[in-house]
């Protein structure tokens, strides 16, 4: 009954510590100081370190020998890198999608569009941000391919970072009209209007154009 309760803690406390990220109250590269933390959510450090160490297995949180704990940021490479590698594996998973689909994608995909407008109307970005998150996996599920959908679950964290990055960039409301015009546009055109919705995006960091994410 211990350990279910350890568990139960750090499961706990990364929810919030994730929830502070995503929502931009802890900012990238803001460094994560044990003593601080431990007293803040009274909690002991194993458990902090625990639930440290998962965060950072999702990508949002870097730990450094010596050095401790950080918000993790990403670099200009880290954005090209990450865009480069999404349209490979969402571009693909696009057509498959649609292939076994006919022309269209499947309810789970409207389904989690819908839930996307939602989080946008409620202007929480931590709800947003897993929101959007959820629409693209749903997007690369909807392939039917194991090993594309594991590949990009890798790369969930940078995902969520890289939106909160476009926040002051694109209001709530227009990530949803975005988003819906991506599905008519897939179902309508075909994924390579996927490749601009992801291109746009990335730019939007070093050029200050339109994203889409």
């Amino acid at each position: 009954m211990t350990a279910l309760h350890r568990v139960s803690t750090v499961d706990a406390l990364a929810d919030a510590l994730r929830a502070q990220i995503l929502d931009g109250e802890l900012a990238a590269g803001t460094r994560l100081r044990e003593h601080s933390l431990s007293e803040t959510y009274g909690v002991a450090r194993h458990s902090l370190r625990a639930a440290l160490r998962a965060l950072a297995a999702e990508g949002l949180v870097r730990i450094e020998p010596h050095r401790g704990a950080h918000v993790a940021q990403l670099t200009g490479d880290d954005v090209r890198a990450l865009y480069e590698l999404r349209a490979a594996l969402e571009l693909e998973a696009a057509h498959l999608a649609l292939e076994r689909h006919r022309g269209r994608l499947p309810a789970s995909v409207h389904e989690t569009l819908q839930r996307l407008q939602v989080a946008c109307e409620r202007d929480s970005w931590s709800a947003i941000n897993e929101a959007h998150a959820d629409l693209h996996r749903a997007i690369v599920d909807a392939a039917g391919s194991p090993r594309i959908a594991a590949t990009h679950a890798t790369l969930s964290g940078e995902m969520r970072l890289f939106l909160l990055a476009l926040k002051p960039h694109i209001p709530a409301a227009q990530l949803a009209a975005d988003h819906a015009a991506l599905i008519r546009g897939l179902e309508r055109d075909g994924p390579s209007i996927l490749r601009e919705h992801l291109r746009s995006a990335a730019e939007t960091l070093g050029t200050g154009d339109r994203p889409g994410g």
